[in-house]
């Protein structure tokens, strides 16, 4: 059985402060849902606080992005260990660095890889642009990402990876997949793509996150789906109520 997994990518928002006092609601919720890995990803400025509020919650913590480099004259970036320091968990590949940040399939087979090698669990993430979509080219956008995202990487570690499907188009539009599209994406393109990758028992370990406008009140048809994990929720992952909701949606 794979576990659910919850992440929150809060994205650039929230100040220390603003974060503690989130982390704080979120605690008590959070901690009385059992099955369900929960992760919370907060801006790089808040990983040291946070940490400490978390610690023996039970409940995991994650970074938004990292380079693959351990250190150097990499003006502005944080290396692995930095986030090692913190964090368990991080979040790579996501649309937003690819799109704004030039961020390349090689470049996140390089940040994989450096995850894997300091024993992050990386959180990858995939998916096709609107353009993409509507041209009918969703499998051979997701199969070149997994294809290239996880190439060279061994298949001893291969259950250490969390791939999460967030179809650009549906991120933060409020214009969601459908749960029975998303898990067709997952059942018919990336799982046996992950087989080619490594093989048929692996592809059905790894687990795979949704990612595009989840909220409360859908994320239960997105969890019944049987190839969907868990989720990457963005905005709602910053409302209390909300994000402890998406989280119990998830408990098996």
């Amino acid at each position: 059985m794979r576990k659910p997994l919850v992440a929150g990518n809060w994205k650039m928002n929230k100040t220390v402060a603003e974060a503690k006092t989130l982390v704080q609601e979120l605690i008590p919720g959070l901690k009385a849902i059992a099955g369900v890995e929960r992760v919370l990803c907060p801006p790089f400025t808040s990983l040291s606080a946070i940490s400490a509020l978390l610690e023996k919650t039970g409940i995991g913590l994650g970074a938004q992005n990292m380079h693959w480099e351990a250190s150097g004259a990499f003006t502005g970036e944080v290396s692995p260990q930095m986030i090692k320091e913190f964090c368990g968990y991080v979040i790579i590949g996501h649309s937003e660095r690819r799109q704004y940040f030039a961020e390349t399939d090689d470049t996140v087979n390089k940040k994989v890889k450096a995850a894997l090698a300091i024993g992050l669990t990386p959180i990858v993430c995939v998916g096709e642009s609107l353009a993409e979509y509507e041209a009918g080219q969703t499998k051979s956008v997701v199969t070149r990402q997994i294809t290239a995202d996880f190439n060279g990487i061994e298949a001893a570690l291969a259950d250490r990876i969390v791939v999460a499907y967030e179809p650009i188009w549906a991120i933060g539009t409020g214009k969601a997949a459908t749960s029975d599209g998303a898990n067709a994406v997952l059942k018919d393109f990336i799982r046996p793509t992950m087989s080619q990758v490594w093989n048929a028992t692996i592809a059905q370990n790894v687990r795979i996150l949704y990612g595009g406008s989840v909220n409360a009140a859908n994320a239960a048809e997105y969890f019944h789906q049987p190839d969907i994990d868990g989720a990457l929720v963005g905005g709602a992952s910053l409302k209390v109520a909300d994000f402890t909701k998406i989280v119990e949606a998830a408990r098996p």
